[in-house]
């Protein structure tokens, strides 16, 4: 009896930290029985973001209600609204910062204006690195987030090795509006969980 006790409270304890159903990324709830995800998972997934949005929270209080987090298998979805650039891209650092992060789709939107000369130089900065990363064959484009403002470039993601940071920084270098470049990148190995 004791034995179903201890058993029936570990699964309540789960459920309220993973919750009984999600929603947001693709629309509808899901039942956690019906999730492809492991528990497992759920849980790490549920841990990891409650700590970004306790994180954020603390950075700012408006952003506990601005913006929303959502966790899949590591990969972290944001979404809402900010006043300024700068708000956009410490939200995302902070997020790639989070200890299990695989990838991190910013979906933030800035209500701040912006002249229509410099916003085209900074898509363009951008667009440039991008393609640069996808012919560069010791880059994994797809495992980077780039974002400019004001012709400061910011990079953001997971390389498989020093020499990639490397080639990302040297193909930084060749793109003629860019004044400056941030990168926070993580190695693999630092990762808590490996990609497969």
């Amino acid at each position: 009896m004791k034995k179903k006790f201890i058993i029936l409270f570990l699964l309540l304890i789960l459920n309220s930290c993973v919750g009984s159903s999600t929603s947001g990324v693709f629309g509808t709830g899901v039942s956690v029985a019906l999730d492809p995800r492991t528990l497992g998972t759920q849980i790490d997934d549920s841990i990891m973001q409650k700590n970004l949005l306790a994180r954020l929270a603390l950075t700012e209080k408006k952003y506990l209600i601005k913006i929303s987090v959502k966790v899949l298998d590591g990969r972290i979805f944001l979404a809402g609204k900010v006043d300024e650039p700068e708000e956009k891209l410490k939200i995302t650092k902070m997020a790639w910062e989070t200890k299990g992060a695989r990838s991190v789709k910013n979906n933030i939107i800035i209500k701040q204006k912006f002249s229509i000369k410099n916003t085209a130089i900074d898509v363009l900065i951008t667009s440039q690195l991008r393609t640069a990363f996808i012919l560069n064959k010791k880059i994994k484009a797809a495992n980077f987030n780039i974002d400019t403002v004001n012709k400061k470039t910011y990079v953001f993601g997971i390389a498989h090795s020093e020499e990639e940071k490397r080639e990302i920084v040297q193909e930084a270098k060749q793109i003629v509006d860019l004044k400056e470049l941030v990168t926070s990148i993580l190695l693999t190995s630092e990762l808590s969980r490996q990609k497969e």
